[in-house]
């Protein structure tokens, strides 16, 4: 279990938040940001669009399954400090290896537990996503230096995070069984299970760095092109822009999520604008404006394309729409180009952790890759 440690939240508007260490003792900081998920908490941690960001549970117990070798969606955990509620004192399921506290300690993530976080999150809904800090030890008592501290981070907003957290070195994912189409996946910030969902489908995936070349994506020769998720400010990604464009251009179908959507939003000359405390969850209503059929996804994003639900417009490559939404809000859920192939989510549909109501859109891009050819 954890230690007794003090430990306090600090936030850039002054608030703070006390309770105890939970995982590794010592500073970090972020933008605090609230997750609505009631579980999935492993597949959370290490998803790299959380990078850079102190993740809330809102769901009030944390811990309970533990932590396994199996459900990572990437090689490390990547949120840069945790805060929960009420964390169990024994884990308890026959896959757990370790305690979640254990693990976070062992990669040296500082977290905070006994927190409020219902208070936490109303605050956070109300003033918006912010800049803030864990700290723990002796620097509790200093809060006015922490608060300080905390206001010299840099914000999220013109943040470009996703070269830090794209592959090195591209990797290839075999297709399951006889091979139909080859995809190159631009790695903005891509969770495993993505090319797993698409390699049950026949699709050999290569997965390339975010500073791959024209050349490079070429030199697949793919049937398909993949914009993955990722962290930080889409405003700041004008290399995967001018990947996009080309390959919109060159009329290779394109399928974008979660960072990708907002990154196609670009290439089709939409802004994009930093949300109030965004979208992060399992449980996120999004409408369909072909169908009205609601889907209900897994989300983690703080920026979103501008427009309106069922928009249409014009861009360099045709004709476009705003295909999905989220009844919540009315933020921009989805694009649909019309006269070329490519369509993007704003949500995750590999759905680790989350539910599987989006799992088609990968049907839908393996007939777009099989119509052009």
């Amino acid at each position: 279990m954890s230690s007794r440690t003090p430990a306090v939240l600090v936030l850039e508007d002054g608030r703070s938040f006390r309770g105890e260490s939970y995982g590794a003792l010592g500073r970090s900081l972020g933008e605090v940001v609230f997750s609505t998920a009631m579980t999935g908490y492993q597949e959370t941690l290490t998803d790299p669009s959380y990078h850079r960001q102190i993740v809330v549970q809102t769901a009030p117990q944390i811990g309970n399954t533990g932590w396994n070798d199996e459900d990572d969606e990437s090689e490390r955990i990547w949120v840069a400090g945790y805060v929960v509620r009420d964390p169990a004192r024994v884990p308890s399921n026959w896959r757990s290896v370790r305690p979640l506290d254990e693990e976070l300690a062992r990669q040296g993530i500082v977290g905070i537990s006994g927190v409020d976080t219902r208070t936490l999150t109303r605050h956070i809904r109300e003033q918006g996503a912010m800049r803030a800090g864990i700290f723990s030890g002796e620097a509790v008592a200093e809060i006015d230096r922490l608060v300080d501290e905390v206001r010299q981070a840099p914000e999220m907003a013109g943040s470009d995070l996703a070269g830090d957290v794209t592959t090195k070195q591209p990797y290839v994912v075999e297709a399951d069984g006889e091979r139909r189409f080859t995809v190159a996946a631009l790695d903005l910030g891509i969770k495993s299970n993505t090319p797993r969902m698409m390699a049950a489908r026949g699709i050999e995936v290569h997965v390339l760095p975010l500073g791959s070349t024209v050349d490079d994506v070429l030199a697949v020769e793919p049937d398909g092109v993949f914009l993955s998720n990722g962290p930080g400010d889409p405003a700041t990604q004008d290399h995967a822009v001018a990947l996009t464009r080309e390959f919109l251009s060159r009329r290779v179908p394109l399928f974008g999520i979660c960072f990708g959507n907002q990154v196609l939003g670009r290439a089709l000359g939409r802004g994009t604008y930093k949300m109030r405390y965004g979208h992060r969850g399992i449980n996120i209503p999004v409408i369909d404006v072909a169908t009205g059929k609601v889907a209900i996804t897994a989300q983690n994003h703080g920026f979103a394309v501008e427009g309106t639900p069922g928009e249409r417009f014009d861009s360099d490559f045709g004709a476009a729409q705003i295909s999905h939404y989220c009844p919540n809000d009315d933020t921009v859920e989805g694009l649909r180009c019309l006269d070329v192939p490519a369509f993007s989510v704003q949500y995750h549909p590999e759905a680790a952790a989350g539910p599987h109501d989006a799992a088609p859109l990968f049907d839908q891009f393996v007939e777009l890759m099989d119509g052009k050819k």
